[in-house]
């Protein structure tokens, strides 16, 4: 099994805690940014690996963020021992800071980074963040926060911030770096991408398409419907990533799940430094599935 070539840490996250884990025969890794159709691609992979829309337990419950420093890593790992059935693993890790195992799948998810990034924005102010300090063993925050700008002005400096990827990893630079990373390895046979908008566009030939891929049977009419965001969010209280009280809002957390919201808050000029800026930051056959 190939070491990863990078160790991601956040106060949040810490890649490490992959570094030995036990991996079954056909387990699935669901790598994807945040706010990219993490939560989504975790419902579809337990539809379709559990056959049923009643899940027997909370989503986070049957997949785990591995990498979140909110739970003692032998807890998770002892969770995933106790499942039957094949694993549905999240995690916001690139591939190259994951073990890549052929006996596994690993499935990337690909939202426009315009769109995640408002997501993004909206999520922030849904957090508890005295409970995400207290479940990371992080110093409380002190005072209240500050006040953040517009979304308009703040997707605007998000587009312009140069950072490391490698820190930032939902900065523009490091979603690039998440996604190329991906794209790169996407004809090896157990990686596979998937486009936000695909989901959004034909979920129930997305869902056939990673059976297949899979070895899993074709979803049932039934199972599509429970995947759609419409039925997620009537569901929030047992599909949202929030089993130890980090959100402020369960539903909130399902907010739109639209896509070009990020494209229609920028100006011209806005608009044109992101495109000038992406062609530095990743490949152009990336650029053309992503941004389409």
């Amino acid at each position: 099994m190939p070491a990863p070539v990078h160790r991601y840490r956040s106060d949040d996250e810490d890649s490490a805690r992959w570094s030995g884990f036990p991996f079954r025969d056909g387990d699935i890794v669901i790598s994807t940014r945040s706010k990219s159709g993490t939560t989504w691609m975790q419902m579809i992979s337990a539809l379709l690996v559990l056959g049923t829309p009643e899940l027997p337990a909370p989503l986070t419950v049957l997949s785990p963020w591995l990498d979140w420093l909110g739970e003692p890593r032998d807890t998770v790992y002892d969770r995933l021992a106790a499942q039957p059935h094949r694993r549905f693993i999240k995690t916001h890790t690139p591939l190259d800071g994951l073990p890549l195992d052929p006996r596994v799948h690993y499935v990337v998810v690909a939202r426009h980074p315009l769109d995640m990034a408002v997501s993004l924005y909206h999520q922030v102010a849904n957090l508890d963040r005295a409970r995400l300090a207290e479940l990371t063993g992080q110093p409380a925050p002190t005072g209240p926060p500050g006040e953040r700008p517009p979304v308009r002005e703040w997707l605007s400096s998000w587009v312009d911030r140069e950072v490391d990827p490698r820190e930032e990893l939902d900065s523009l630079p490091g979603v690039l770096m998440h996604l190329s990373d991906a794209w790169a390895r996407r004809h090896e046979p157990n990686v596979e991408l998937v486009h936000y908008d695909d989901l959004l566009a034909d979920l129930g030939g997305e869902m056939r398409r990673l059976a297949d891929r899979w070895g899993l049977p074709a979803p049932a009419p039934e199972l599509v419907e429970a995947a759609t965001f419409g039925r997620m969010r009537e569901r929030a209280d047992r599909l949202a990533p929030d089993t130890l009280g980090v959100l402020r809002d369960r539903q909130a957390f399902f907010r739109r799940g639209g896509s070009g919201q990020g494209r229609d808050l920028l100006n011209e000029p806005a608009l044109a430094r992101y495109e000038s800026r992406i062609t530095s930051l990743a490949p152009p056959d990336l650029l053309t599935w992503l941004n389409r």
